[in-house]
C-alpha cells in the first residue's frame, strides 16, 4: 500500500511525499526512522493503472472551497505556511493535496504566494494569481480569497445550472435510442417474420418500417454506428486546435436555441471578471487583457484584446464596444459607458453581472420548457409509428378473415 505523508526535520524543514509500506504504523515506523516527526499521514486514495492516474483532476469546485478555508484561516490570523499546509492537509483531491504542499514549502522558501500558485496554470488561472497578487500588494490577501470564493462558487452554481439542463435532454435522447435498439433487434424480427406469413399487402410505413430495422440490424447499422463515432472523434479532435475551436465558437453563436444564451453567459462573464480585477486593484488594460484569456470563446478573446489595445491608445472601453454590437449588446456597451464617465466601472459591470445571470436563467428555464415536450413528443411518434406500422396490416388481415 502507499500512504501520503507531510513531515518535519530535526531543523524544521517540511517534507512532504508517499511512502510504501504494509500499514500506517509500519509507514509510520519507517519515516521516524528517517529521523521526521510526522505532521500527515494517510493511505493514499487515487486509482491508478500503471503509471496513468485517474480522476486527479482538480475542478472549480476544489478552488472555490480552497478559497473559502484559506480566508477562514487568514482572517483567524493564522500565518500564510500554516494556512496552507493546514488547509492542503485535509484535502480530498489527492492531487491538487500535493500541489497545495508544494506550494507552503515554497511560500516557506520565501517565494511569493502569487509565484507559488502561477506554476500550476492548470490550477490556478492567471486570473486567480493576479488577485493573489493585488492582495498581496494592498496587504489584503483575506478579503482577496473571500472575494475569489464568492466569485468561484458562482461560476461553479451557473455551470451546474447548464449542465444540469442538459441531463433531461440526454437521458431522453438515450432513451429514444435504446427503444430504437430493442425494437430492431429483440421486437420487429418476430413481427416482421409473422407479416410476412400473413400474405397480406403491407403499408409503405411498415415496409418503411421493416427495412429501416433490417439495415440496423445488418452491416448499415454498424457502419451508421462507426461514421458517428469517426465524426464524434474527428470533431473533437478539430476543436483542439487554433482555426477548429474558432470555427465551433463561431457556429456555437449562430445556432438558434443556444446563442442567446451563451452570448448572456459570455458577456455575463467578462463583466463578473472584469469588475473583481478593477475592485481588485488590477490596472484596466492588464484586467482586459486576463480577461480575454479566461472568456472561452475566440471572437470574444479578439474583441476584448482589441478593446485592451484601443485602451491602451488612448481609447475609451465603451468606444471599442461598440463597435461589436452582434457580442456586445448596446445597453452593455452603454452602461460601461456610463461607468466610465462617472468613475465608477466595476459596480456598473456588477449590475450587469446581476442583469444577465438572472437573463440566463430565464434563458435555460425557457430553453427546456421547449426542449422536453418536442424530445417527448418525437418518442411518442417514434414509438406510435413502429406500433402503427405492425398494427395496422394486422387488422388488414383480421378483416380479411
Amino acid at each position: 500500500m502507499k500512504f501520503v505523508y507531510q513531515a518535519r526535520t530535526k531543523s524544521g524543514e517540511v517534507k512532504a511525499g508517499s511512502i510504501d509500506a504494509g500499514s500506517v504504523q509500519a509507514a509510520a515506523e519507517v519515516l521516524r526512522q528517517q529521523g521526521l516527526f510526522i505532521t500527515f499521514l494517510r493511505k493514499e486514495e487515487r486509482k491508478v493503472f500503471g503509471n496513468i492516474r485517474f480522476f486527479e483532476g482538480v475542478s472549480g469546485k476544489d478552488v472555490a472551497v480552497f478559497s473559502r478555508q484559506l480566508a477562514v484561516m487568514f482572517a483567524a490570523n493564522v500565518s500564510l505556511v500554516e494556512s496552507l499546509r493546514t488547509v492542503g492537509g485535509q484535502l480530498s483531491n489527492q492531487s491538487f493535496r500535493e500541489k497545495i504542499l508544494k506550494i507552503a514549502q515554497a511560500v516557506e522558501a520565501g517565494s511569493p504566494l502569487s509565484d507559488a500558485l502561477a506554476k500550476y496554470p492548470d490550477v490556478f488561472s492567471s486570473f486567480f494569481v493576479s488577485m493573489v497578487k493585488a492582495g498581496e500588494v494592498s496587504g489584503n490577501l483575506s478579503e482577496q480569497f473571500n472575494y475569489m470564493a464568492d466569485y468561484l462558487e458562482k461560476q461553479y452554481y451557473l455551470a451546474g445550472k447548464v449542465k444540469a439542463a442538459m441531463v433531461y435532454p440526454a437521458v431522453i435522447v438515450a432513451v429514444m435510442v435504446g427503444v430504437l435498439f430493442l425494437l430492431a433487434y429483440f421486437v420487429m424480427p418476430n413481427l416482421t417474420s409473422m407479416l410476412q406469413e400473413s400474405e397480406t399487402e403491407l403499408p409503405a410505413i411498415t415496409k418503411a418500417v421493416i427495412a429501416t430495422t433490417d439495415f440496423i440490424r445488418g452491416i448499415g447499422g454498424i457502419i451508421v454506428l462507426l461514421c458517428l463515432i469517426a465524426i464524434i472523434v474527428a470533431a473533437f479532435r478539430i476543436s483542439r486546435t487554433k482555426s477548429g475551436k474558432r470555427f465551433f465558437d463561431n457556429l456555437s453563436l449562430r445556432l438558434p436555441i443556444f446563442k442567446n444564451l451563451l452570448k448572456m453567459l459570455y458577456v455575463s462573464r467578462f463583466a463578473d471578471n472584469l469588475s473583481v480585477l478593477i475592485s481588485g486593484g488590477i490596472p484596466i488594460t492588464r484586467a482586459l487583457e486576463i480577461t480575454c484569456d479566461i472568456v472561452g470563446n475566440d471572437l470574444y478573446r479578439d474583441a476584448i484584446h482589441k478593446t485592451a489595445e484601443g485602451v491602451r491608445r488612448g481609447e475609451t472601453v465603451s468606444s471599442v464596444l461598440f463597435n461589436y454590437p452582434d457580442l456586445f449588446p448596446s445597453m452593455f456597451s452603454q452602461m460601461i459607458l456610463v461607468g466610465e464617465q462617472t468613475g465608477s466601472m466595476d459596480k456598473s459591470l456588477l449590475v450587469m453581472v446581476n442583469f444577465y445571470e438572472k437573463e440566463a436563467d430565464r434563458a435555460i428555464d425557457s430553453m427546456l420548457v421547449l426542449i422536453e415536450p418536442a424530445l417527448i413528443i418525437v418518442l411518442g411518434l417514434l414509438v406510435g409509428g413502429v406500433v402503427g406500422s405492425v398494427m395496422i396490416p394486422l387488422y388488414n388481415s383480421m378483416n380479411a378473415v
